[in-house]
């Protein structure tokens, strides 16, 4: 049972009776791909804290894996939702449109990084965007290859999972994957393997080169449609590379005509304290996808890009039954009014300097976080054994957050081997509520570190 906390009840053991019988169904009546992270069932959720059926009250450090922005169920939300659902639900924009979705898009292609022309389409998933800009992106090229980056994640539909790095779980045993896709290293400034990470130059330089080798070698430049780059690895570890590495990038491709995508479904709607990431790097890509946190919640994604490149493909050969529905336009304009109405960008730069500070000072007392980066707020610490060999300590890392789960934080993990604590908390979430979810964090620490 946890301490008196502000935020935090919990009146049952985790998971509580209520609880064990919905998981015990779930055993039975889904797949095991299925599995789940949290022993608890949801009853109910605002802002940062969600509630289970047993009465037990968490700090939500997840937001729904970086889908809830700006906080479980906000009102905004709710209510164009309940508007819309008295109106109408659907028609499949291409048969009879409306103009939330119209709206939507014009409002999202006043932010394409770099600025516009640009138009948007919409889709339902990430992984689905994924899918319709490498379709895109190839249909206006007239080419054919893709070039992936190590440690990425794009999803797990076909073409995506082919894009997507990270073998286990999500790749085994799902073969073949999608032609014509060639993968090079993405700059890791802890662990770059070229200047083990000692001057940060060095890794900028080095990486570089390889990467520009690693595509020479695989396939020829003018054979390539796009590369697809996430501007902070998300699945990958959280990884933010060196602040050079965008622009060299979009140099590179726009030597060799191949368009740059860049992946902001994790990145972007204010996560790193911009709207999208890339505008840190102060260039204009040629696509851009997006999801999770567009709609909090409800299923949308989009594709936006450069107006001729977003063209390429013909009439029909992009698009869905479900794709921009009027629920999920409906909801994503209510967000879009929340980022104005409550400032979201700047209680983004505030939680990530409140993350970065906090976790810094653990850092010194608890050498076994080897790492502590992050962009605005979206920030993360890596688990090492020991700080001089960085060999990964992926059995504390779950160690500690299954501690913080039974005392009342929801967090998840994130890299290739799991060593990875991400913070993913919705950027309105009150600081005084994050110092309480880090407390227990730290006390995690205190405890499963002497293990």
């Amino acid at each position: 049972m946890a301490t008196a906390t502000k935020y935090i009840e919990l009146k049952t053991e985790i998971p509580g009776p209520r609880s064990q019988s919905v998981l015990a169904r779930i055993d039975k009546a889904t797949p095991r791909a299925t599995s789940v992270y949290a022993p608890l069932v949801i009853d109910k959720a605002h802002g940062s804290l969600l509630t289970d059926i047993d009465g037990n009250t968490f700090i939500d450090l997840t937001g729904g894996v970086g889908v809830l922005n700006v906080g479980h169920t906000h009102d905004k939300v709710r209510q164009a939702l309940h508007e819309q659902v008295d109106r109408f639900l659907h028609t499949d924009f291409t048969v009879v449109p409306y103009e939330s979705y119209v709206r939507l898009a014009e409002r999202l292609n006043a932010k394409f990084p770099g600025g516009g022309p640009a138009t948007t389409v919409f889709f339902n998933s990430g992984a689905e965007a994924v899918e319709n800009a490498i379709k895109i992106a190839r249909a206006y090229t007239k080419r054919k290859g893709i070039i992936a980056f190590e440690r990425a994640f794009h999803g797990r539909t076909l073409m995506a999972m082919t894009l997507t790095s990270k073998v286990h779980p999500y790749k085994a045993g799902m073969g073949p994957f999608a032609p014509e896709v060639y993968r090079v290293p993405f700059p890791y400034p802890y662990r770059c393997p070229y200047a083990q990470g000692s001057l940060q130059h060095e890794c900028d330089e080095t990486c570089y080169q390889a990467i520009e080798q690693a595509l020479m070698l695989q396939v020829a430049p003018e054979d390539v449609a796009a590369v697809i780059v996430e501007p902070v690895q998300g699945e990958g570890g959280f990884v933010v590379p060196p602040k050079s590495f965008l622009p060299w990038l979009r140099a590179f491709t726009e030597r060799h005509g191949i368009l740059l995508i860049v992946d902001e479904v994790q990145t972007g709607f204010g996560r790193t304290g911009k709207f999208f990431a890339t505008e840190y790097a102060n260039i204009r890509p040629d696509l851009l996808t997006m999801a999770k946190s567009i709609a909090d919640g409800v299923p949308l994604s989009g594709v936006m890009g450069r107006a001729e490149v977003m063209d390429g493909p013909g009439d029909s050969q992009i698009g869905g039954t479900y794709v921009g529905n009027p629920l999920a336009t409906a909801a994503g304009n209510a967000v879009l009014d929340i980022f104005e109405e409550e400032d979201l960008l700047s209680q983004a730069e505030k939680q990530g300097e409140y993350l970065m500070t906090r976790l810094s000072a653990m850092q010194k007392k608890y050498p076994v976080i080897g790492d502590v980066r992050g962009l605005g707020a979206m920030v993360a610490i890596e688990l090492v054994k020991d700080p001089q060999t960085k060999e990964p300590y992926s059995d504390l890392t779950a160690r500690i957050l299954n501690y913080a789960l039974h005392h009342g934080v929801i967090m998840l993990k994130a890299g290739i081997y799991g060593n990875v604590i991400r913070f993913l908390a919705p950027l309105n979430t009150p600081l005084d509520m994050l110092e309480e979810a880090l407390n227990i964090l730290e006390k995690a620490f205190e405890e499963e570190g002497q293990h």
